[in-house]
């Protein structure tokens, strides 16, 4: 049985309101999933400050990549949003047009943005029955089937962040004490402008709850 339901005479207008109804729910999914993500991130930059205090640089490095990856989930998870509401857009449009025409119309848009989704692992299955449902309904064309395999981000993909990105939080969450403000200047006695740079060494340190904080964030973002 599919999300909606067994019966394959269903209105129009009802389906198109079904349609909208479960995009609805996806979004409000992944405001949750944000949210999570969010206090997760806090409680790492409570410990990366704990971290900064005691000296544990290399610890503070670790926890500011965290924070980076966080960040990076939420402004992808953003965009999905994004695409969401502008699928619920084109079906209440749907609605317009069955008002006036009494019949469903094709959608290069839906169908293009559907495509965006289904790559999206934490809305894919959705998008996957959605559009098997739209494609009955005349709304989008049949996609290839490997057009319908959610595509998961690259194993390696920030595993490397670059210096200034993790430097910026350092510098962000730890009131200036690491990393660095690029935009920071001091001007010298002879009138030249130069950059304010705070370094970070890497140290032999370790913290306990690293591990345990990172395998949190990672089940929020699965």
């Amino acid at each position: 049985m599919g999300i909606f339901g067994k019966s394959t005479t269903v209105d129009p207008k009802d389906q198109v309101k079904q349609w909208t109804s479960t995009v609805r729910k996806e979004g409000y999914k992944l405001d949750r999933q944000i949210r999570g993500i969010q206090r997760e991130e806090e409680k790492i930059k409570r410990s990366l400050k704990e971290a900064a205090k005691k000296g544990n640089k290399d610890v503070c490095v670790i926890l500011a990549k965290e924070v980076l990856r966080s960040r990076k989930t939420i402004n992808k998870i953003i965009a999905s949003k994004t695409h969401l509401n502008s699928i619920q857009m084109q079906m209440e449009n749907q609605l317009s047009v069955l008002r006036m025409a009494g019949s469903i119309q094709k959608s290069t848009e839906v169908m293009q943005t559907m495509h965006s989704l289904i790559k999206v692992p934490e809305v894919a299955a959705t998008m996957r029955e959605l559009s098997k449902e739209m494609t009955k309904a005349g709304i989008i064309e049949e996609m290839l089937d490997d057009t319908m395999e959610s595509v998961m981000d690259d194993p390696e993909d920030m595993e490397e962040e670059a210096q200034s990105e993790i430097d910026k939080v350092l510098w962000e969450i730890t009131a200036g004490a690491l990393g660095e403000a690029p935009m920071a200047v001091t001007e010298t006695p002879g009138g030249s402008v130069q950059p304010q740079k705070t370094t970070i060494e890497s140290v032999d340190e370790d913290d306990d709850d690293l591990e345990d904080m990172k395998n949190r964030l990672e089940a929020l973002k699965s």
